[in-house]
């Protein structure tokens, strides 16, 4: 029997700032999970609540999305984000990437900037992925119904990526098999909770 608990953003900002930080300086969180399960609404309560404590600024949230070029990219993309971003902030130096336009199909010119600070968010698919672990302050790992991510993806992108997002999902199904992300995850969280709480302040915690 799955168990689910109630728990704040507030306290759960409070156990990051705790924890040592693993990447550098800083309090590398991931916020990993399947396409549609709600990892996006999930990094931005968090980096809002860590914003919302006394003397903490809001994190920087990095979608992998942003970083991808395109739907052949699922995983490839990673040597980006940790040229771009993780190895600077690594050394302690701010870091800068572009983000893909899906839409154009292509990388903007313009850089996003990533200061160094006490924790950084990077949330998507594979986010929280074995290569990375060992400098995790914290692996969050946001899980919810096939069917209802589907509708969700659908009813954001529009019914022609059907195709292509079950290809995504295939794909996702693998590596979360290989990697067993959502085993070792340090909080697992259901997207799709239906017991009664704030979602703005609270969260659904799977035991």
């Amino acid at each position: 029997m799955t168990v689910a608990v109630v728990e704040a953003y507030a306290d759960l900002a409070r156990r990051v700032l705790a924890r040592p930080a693993r990447l550098g300086p800083t309090r590398l969180v991931a916020v990993d999970g399947p396409s549609g399960a709600g990892k996006s609404v999930f990094a931005a309560r968090l980096a809002d609540a860590f914003a919302a404590l006394p003397g903490c600024d809001r994190p920087p949230v990095i979608r992998t999305d942003d970083l991808l070029n395109g739907w052949d990219d699922q995983f490839t993309f990673w040597p980006r984000l940790e040229n771009w971003v993780l190895g600077p902030v690594r050394a302690g130096r701010p870091g800068a990437y572009r983000r893909y336009s899906w839409v154009r199909r292509c990388f903007l010119q313009g850089e996003v900037p990533v200061p160094v600070g006490p924790v950084l968010i990077v949330e998507g698919v594979s986010a929280a992925r074995a290569a990375i672990r060992p400098e995790l302050t914290l692996a969050i790992f946001v899980t919810a119904p096939p069917e209802l991510r589907v509708s969700r993806a659908l009813a954001r992108d529009g019914v022609e990526i059907l195709p292509e997002l079950r290809r995504w999902h295939a794909g996702e199904r693998a590596h979360f098999a290989a990697d067993a992300t959502e085993a070792v995850a340090d909080l697992v969280v259901d997207g799709a909770a239906v017991l009664p709480h704030d979602p703005d302040h609270y969260y659904v915690r799977r035991r």
